[in-house]
């Protein structure tokens, strides 16, 4: 792609699939075309090439992974993203060992969806570099440095990037972790200990701390890494559907079972089975799960035959498990099978050394996917964004990194966050003016006399320079417009 906004290619000949595909796509502002048939999509491969295809494998004239095998025959290199309905899931297996970079079964997440969007844009841009290199990525380090070329962090092996953070010192992140925080540190020695094993891992956190990247890292750590990476998100799943999905159904094992299908354990095998949102799965359903990890092996639904099941299991949940054993809505049996190695992510608010490196990275990836101006990250906005408490956690800054990036026309960044609570402490610790130490208050106008000398000292350490980098709005963190306000206000000019 060139320095225009990525384009996204929808291949699909249900109409209403289509549609709602490429109307979600829009709405993080990503162009998209559609097709109804691979003739149309051929054809317009001679005249350019999208950043990543969104492809169905059942098709009317020839299936998707035939599509897959062409291109690569050609030479033609597309990131693939499948979709898959009811009993495509092996098909889909072959095309990510082919070179595939996801699969989707129907109904998808929207949300996993546009993260392998993100993931295929990221990889697309890749494409020319030297293999077998270490990529290096330098980090804007908050005052408005400039952004350096960045590595992209989906990669088949783990990547050691040398970043800095905001006091110019050298950090190190892994893959797509980024980090430097004790609380990161020592998740990322515990995916050491464990990821070549294959004990079962529950990862516990807060919605938007990233356990499904985690599971990503576990996989791509561990000596499964080869085979698939199979996710099933138990929230989305319907009750009725829970044990086809998990164990898959032999034909007329139910109205509507016109075909055999294989479930995500089947799927998974050889691999690792990540299971999100543990916590929400049925208790009558639970000893079905129980079952197969007890013993090792499975049978589809309507089906006699005993199969075995080997797959790393891998669960999250933003639910207390222990909370929910005691109110009775989860196994203990289950909970200890799956706790073997639990690992706690600790939300945002916590751990908030490592937003200026991952507002850094949010910003380099939305330039890569919006194609906006390049913004400045100043350290007025850092600070901004260190003083907020981030209930949804890095999701959550994501988007409002994304929300300003699109605002700024390549300005200095402003964050939209909702007002933080900072009412005065009720108890009181002291005095607290300086030189006045014997008063707790001020008065309206030694208040204003302390913003005039306090502008003032501003104005003459940056030689009176109000705008751009350095200039006195952005050392106090202020609109310039705003800055000649109170300048005029307060009688302020420069010395002639």
């Amino acid at each position: 792609m060139s320095e225009s906004v990525s384009e996204i290619y929808v291949l699909d000949d249900d109409v209403s699939v289509r549609e709602g595909v490429a109307s979600l796509i829009r709405s993080v502002g990503l162009k998209v075309r559609t097709f109804a048939s691979t003739q149309e999509f051929l054809a317009s491969l001679q005249k350019e090439r999208p950043s990543c295809l969104v492809l169905d494998i059942q098709l009317p004239d020839i299936n998707g992974f035939e599509l897959q095998q062409e291109l690569a025959t050609k030479d033609i290199q597309i990131p693939i993203i499948f979709l898959t309905g009811h009993g495509d899931i092996p098909m889909s297996v072959r095309a990510i060992k082919a070179g595939a970079l996801e699969f989707l079964t129907k109904p998808f997440d929207d949300e996993y969806l546009l993260e392998a969007i993100r993931n295929a844009i990221a990889r697309e841009s890749k494409v020319g570099q030297a293999q077998g290199s270490i990529a290096q990525r330098s980090c804007q380090d908050g005052t408005g440095t400039d952004l350096a070329s960045r590595a992209m962090p989906h990669q088949a092996e783990i990547v050691l990037s040398p970043c800095h953070n905001g006091n110019g010192k050298q950090v190190r992140t892994s893959g797509e972790i980024i980090g430097q925080s004790l609380a990161l540190r020592q998740i990322l020695s515990q995916i050491e200990m464990v990821a070549p094993t294959d004990a079962n891992v529950l990862i516990l956190g807060e919605t938007g701390t990233g356990k499904e990247l985690i599971a990503r890292e576990l996989h791509r750590r561990s000596r499964r890494k080869d085979k698939p990476l199979v996710r099933a998100n138990c929230a989305c799943i319907p009750k009725e559907l829970y044990e086809s999905e998990f164990f898959g159904h032999a034909r007329g094992a139910f109205t509507g079972a016109v075909k055999d299908r294989v479930g995500r354990f089947e799927a998974a095998a050889g691999g690792t089975l990540f299971l999100d949102e543990i916590g929400e799965i049925p208790l009558e359903l639970q000893s079905k799960l129980l079952r197969v990890l007890q013993e090792k092996c499975y049978e589809r639904v309507g089906e006699e035959m005993t199969r075995r099941a080997d797959v790393r299991i891998v669960a999250a949940t933003n639910r207390d498990l222990k909370k929910e054993v005691t109110a009775g809505r989860f196994r203990e049996d289950l909970y200890y099978r799956l706790n073997v190695f639990p690992m706690k992510l600790a939300p945002l608010r916590e751990r908030r050394e490592d937003i200026p490196l991952l507002a850094t990275h949010f910003v380099e990836l939305s330039l890569r996917e919006l194609g906006c101006p390049r913004p400045r990250l100043t350290r007025a906005g850092i600070e901004t964004l260190q003083g907020y408490d981030w209930p949804g956690n890095i999701r959550e800054l994501r988007n409002v990194i994304e929300r300003a990036v699109i605002f700024a026309h390549g300005g200095a960044l402003d964050f939209d966050l909702p007002a933080i609570d900072s009412s005065p402490d009720p108890t009181p610790t002291g005095p607290w003016l300086g030189d006045r130490a014997d008063l707790e208050y001020l008065t309206d106008s030694e208040m204003q006399r302390l913003e005039r000398e306090n502008l003032f000292a501003v104005l003459e350490k940056t030689a009176w320079k109000i705008k751009g980098l350095d200039g006195a709005a952005e050392l106090l963190g202020v609109k310039p417009t705003t800055l000649i306000s109170r300048m005029g206000k307060m009688g302020l000019k420069r010395p002639s």
